[in-house]
C-alpha cells in the first residue's frame, strides 16, 4: 500500500522547522494571502506547483523536499539504519570557550569606549568653562 505524501502538513514541518510564523509566509506570497488561507493551505494534500513554487522560494527549500518528504518513511530509515546508540550520543560534550573569550574582550571594549567618551566630556566641559570665564 503506498502512502501519500501530504504536501500541505510538510510546509506546516519544514515553516516550522525555520521558526517562521503563518503570518509571515502569508506576508511573503503576497497581499492576498492571511494566516487563515496558510492553515488553510497547510491542510490540503495536494498543493499546485506555481503555489509550491511560491511556497519554496518564500521558505529557501527545493519544492522537491514539499513533495516528496514522509516522516514516516524518515522514520523507519532512521530506525533500521542506526542500531548503536552508543555512537550517536556525545556523552562527554565539548565546549568551546571563545564565545567566553569573545565576550570578555567585547565587555573590555565597551569599558575602554566609555572611558574615552569620559574623557572627552571632560576636556570638553574643560573648554566650555574657558570660554564662559573669558
Amino acid at each position: 500500500m503506498e502512502q501519500k505524501i501530504h504536501q500541505g502538513r510538510n510546509v506546516k514541518r519544514f515553516r516550522e522547522m525555520l521558526g517562521i510564523k503563518q503570518e509571515a509566509l502569508a506576508f511573503d506570497l503576497g497581499d492576498e494571502w492571511n494566516q487563515k488561507k496558510i492553515s488553510l493551505l497547510e491542510q490540503k494534500d495536494f498543493i499546485e506547483e506555481d503555489l509550491l513554487k511560491a511556497i519554496s522560494n518564500a521558505l529557501r527549500i527545493p519544492v522537491e523536499a514539499f513533495q516528496n518528504f514522509d516522516e514516516e518513511q524518515a522514520i523507519n530509515f532512521i530506525s533500521n539504519t542506526f542500531h548503536d546508540t552508543q555512537g550517536l550520543i556525545n556523552y562527554s560534550p565539548t565546549f568551546n570557550n571563545n564565545s567566553i573569550d569573545k565576550l570578555v574582550q567585547l565587555h573590555e571594549e565597551k569599558i575602554a569606549l566609555y572611558e574615552r567618551m569620559l574623557k572627552e566630556k571632560d576636556e570638553m566641559m574643560n573648554r566650555l568653562e574657558k570660554l564662559i570665564n573669558k
